[in-house]
């Protein structure tokens, strides 16, 4: 884990420039297409050195006014697909819930690290540990849609120590609004590139869809444990919430991220073994 980055001030700034750059819609063909819909954004901002501890080498905490942030965003998802072909009925559409921090590499490609990926569907959490090698695990969720489209979202993650979260998430202002540069709304939500780790390589993958339409958000009946497992501190405060009804999504191919200091290091170690 990257524990040197959890010391002194960040290295680079990502500018506002360099954001936009990665909000671009690649050329590529996309691996999978997708709709998202009824997303609830809860963000809290925490210690930049309490992440760090967490992330792997080589990515950085990207931060707001020196602050770095953590999100937990439930949603629903519809119409998974690959290109060209039709959704498979049973398999398309299932409930996921992410817990999320904001990354940089040396002030380049501010993306997403995801601490840990749930999902109601054994399908797509085997299919994203195989190719993405994200942290996505099984569970049981269920989202039902309420007046004033207030949203009840619950998820408990299968097994004997099983994670938990639940609440309600509505929007609370009117016309849904995309989000300015240099702003903190855009900081949290325009966020194009993921990362992963499996341990020795990181791979980064490219999303691309239009900028969220978003609205303020009201929060309330928030009980979770991802954030004390993970030992971040949210102190019993409220996040700060926003809601998107609904967006298609491009997911593309996932990439080896090509870092000198790691190639170097695994050389090291390569050679090193070779004379024992």
């Amino acid at each position: 884990m990257n524990h040197d980055a959890a010391h002194g001030p960040p290295s680079d700034v990502v500018s506002d420039e360099e954001r936009l750059r990665v909000r671009s819609r690649p050329h590529d063909l996309p691996l999978i297409r997708q709709r998202w819909e009824r997303l609830g954004f809860l963000h809290w901002a925490v210690d930049r050195g309490a992440v760090a501890r967490l992330l792997p080498p080589s990515l950085e905490v990207d931060t707001w006014e020196g602050a770095a942030f953590v999100g937990l965003v439930p949603f629903t998802i519809k119409g998974t697909r690959p290109p060209l072909l039709p959704p498979v009925p049973g398999l398309s559409s299932f409930h996921e819930l992410n817990f999320r921090t904001y990354v940089h590499r040396r002030g380049r490609d501010p993306g997403v690290w995801f601490f840990s990926l749930d999902a109601a569907s054994r399908a797509a959490v085997a299919l994203a540990r195989l190719v993405y090698k994200l942290p996505y695990h099984e569970a049981r969720m269920s989202l039902v849609d309420g007046p004033g489209g207030v949203v009840t979202f619950r998820s408990r993650r299968a097994g004997p120590d099983p994670a938990t979260f639940g609440c309600s998430y509505g929007p609370t202002s009117e016309q849904p609004e995309t989000a300015r540069a240099a702003t903190l709304p855009f900081f949290l939500l325009e966020r194009y590139l993921l990362y992963s780790w499996d341990g020795s390589r990181l791979r980064s993958a490219r999303v691309w869809h239009r900028p969220y339409a978003i609205q303020a958000a009201r929060v309330a009946d928030l009980k979770e444990d991802l954030t004390e497992r993970a030992q971040l501190s949210i102190a019993g405060r409220a996040p700060m919430g926003h809601y998107c009804h609904a967006l298609d999504v491009r997911i593309y191919p996932p990439r080896l991220v090509a870092e000198p200091s790691l190639r170097r290091a695994r050389l090291s170690a390569q050679l090193q073994a070779a004379r024992t």
